[in-house]
């Protein structure tokens, strides 16, 4: 189902809000929820690193982190059709349609940490609220282009990191090109050089203590999954002053 977004005034409405519960990737109970948020309340953005396999390529995942609500993560995907399987050849065609993945973290991130098996990192990142909720507005604008003018993926210009860029330089702030936007998983390395993660670490030690996988898997069901895999992480960075340097 593909998810909205309504907003008015500080009021945020999303429906189709994917909250799975999963056995297995092709045995779960669906559930598609409709959730409020004020976005007065935003508190900060995280950045999710999901791998599968070499430690160039990851998946990105951004969650937005709200006082008085379960966080509102959004995953950069394909929509695959009944019966079609994903292709890294053809990921680079006009084959696969774009999906924003709106969705409980305990759905996103249990689904790549307990049931794929995947080594997943989170990262505080530094963007003000005012900046984490022009990003988010920038996000459901393009979730609600999507629900009825569908748009193509394209693994090496729309993908799940690339896509995050258009959506910064739509906030008229400045990107540079690197080669680590393509070969992502380097991607944390690169946050950590332009300050946007937390430094106060070596980046060794900081990628040690943001590994959530082995905290995810040891979780009863029924446990705050969110609040449960930020125990022990490293402090966000603090905010730049948006009057100087971005």
């Amino acid at each position: 189902m593909s998810p909205t977004a309504e907003i008015s005034g500080d009021r945020l409405t999303v429906r189709n809000v994917r909250n799975f519960e999963y056995r297995s990737e092709t045995d779960y109970t669906p559930r598609w929820e409709t959730r409020t948020y004020d976005l007065a309340k935003l508190q900060g953005l995280d950045l999710f690193l999901s791998y599968w396999g070499p430690r160039a390529i990851a998946h990105t995942i951004l969650s937005w982190q709200f006082e008085d609500s379960e966080p509102l993560a959004i995953s950069i995907e394909t929509r695959k059709e009944a019966g079609e399987e994903y292709s890294a050849v053809l990921g680079f065609f006009r084959q696969f349609e774009l999906y924003y993945v709106v969705a409980d973290e305990r759905d996103l991130i249990r689904l790549r940490t307990n049931v794929r098996g995947e080594e997943v990192y989170l990262y505080r990142l530094r963007p003000p609220p005012a900046r984490a909720r022009a990003l988010l507005l920038s996000y459901l604008a393009a979730v609600n282009r999507l629900a009825t003018t569908p748009d193509w993926y394209n693994a090496f210009t729309h993908n799940c990191t690339t896509t995050i860029v258009f959506h910064v330089r739509d906030l008229g702030l400045p990107v540079v090109p690197h080669w680590k936007m393509f070969l992502n998983g380097y991607l944390d390395e690169s946050l950590y050089e332009q300050g946007f993660i937390n430094r106060f670490l070596a980046f060794k030690h900081l990628r040690e203590r943001s590994a959530i996988t082995s905290v995810a898997r040891s979780l009863d069901p029924r446990a705050e999954f969110s609040k449960s895999i930020r125990i022990g992480l490293p402090d966000r960075p603090p905010p730049p002053d948006l009057t100087g340097t971005p």
